[in-house]
């Protein structure tokens, strides 16, 4: 039987100790796929991804298992094999793209790659020396998600990754995600049906910190999540 790339066993959270943003919470992701992760808002697929990037400290469980081996989401060896793009970011403002580029792969002491690829399908040719500061909403997002695919971790998380994205790019990124297999095994929440439907092996339904339902690869379809959505606002 193969090893699950992560285990997470009985994983609760909170921001506020009297309401739980997670209670309980048990997932395996295997290598090698593409799990998609809906809910409602407030549902709890921000704080989720925030615990496995290691920015929140307020949580238990039962324990993490990463290869098959043990690990805390802040430890070194865990945080080389993750990489996590969120919906806003607004870190390092005073760097340029390719400062951040070369900040990233030093950091995981990668060698810095050729990026002009991931560049050029994200249309983000124009802004590769502008400040990220200066950058607009998506194109900021563009600077994490090029950075991301070139960095290729075991563990890539995204956190709404379509927003403020124009068409092209989007199509682009879908492309880019269901790709991403070959490399490692993606996470992403977003409530844009389209983007589950079209990449994801397997789907992950939360309700008030919860999971509620797993969607497999012949149930993933705009009908089914919505019908799983609906079904779970009604209960």
């Amino acid at each position: 039987m193969c090893v699950p790339l992560l285990s997470i066993k009985n994983l609760s959270a909170w921001y506020d100790s009297e309401k739980m943003a997670l209670k309980g919470l048990t997932l395996e992701l295997a290598e090698h796929e593409v799990v998609g992760l809906i809910g409602l808002n407030g549902a709890g697929k921000t704080t989720f991804l925030q615990v496995l990037s290691g920015l929140l400290p307020t949580f238990r469980s039962d324990g993490v298992w990463f290869c098959g081996r043990s690990v805390t989401f802040r430890e070194r060896n865990f945080k080389l094999c993750r990489y996590s793009v969120f919906a806003e970011d607004n870190s390092f403002q005073y760097f340029t793209f390719r400062e951040y580029l070369s900040y990233v792969f030093s950091a995981y002491g990668n060698a810095l790659p050729d990026v002009s690829e991931l560049v050029q399908g994200f249309h983000f040719e124009d802004y590769t020396d502008v400040l990220l500061k200066e950058l607009s909403t998506g194109n900021r997002k563009k600077v994490f998600l090029i950075t991301a695919f070139a960095l290729k971790p075991k563990l890539l998380l995204l956190d709404e990754p379509v927003n403020g994205l124009d068409f092209e790019s989007t199509e682009y990124l879908y492309k880019q995600i269901a790709g991403y297999k070959e490399y490692g095994t993606v996470l992403f929440s977003s409530h844009i049906l389209e983007s589950i439907a079209l990449t994801a092996d397997r789907v992950v339904v939360l309700k008030d910190g919860k999971i509620r339902r797993n969607l497999k690869k012949g149930q993933i379809d705009a009908v089914g999540i919505r019908e799983a959505l609906r079904y779970e606002q009604d209960v």
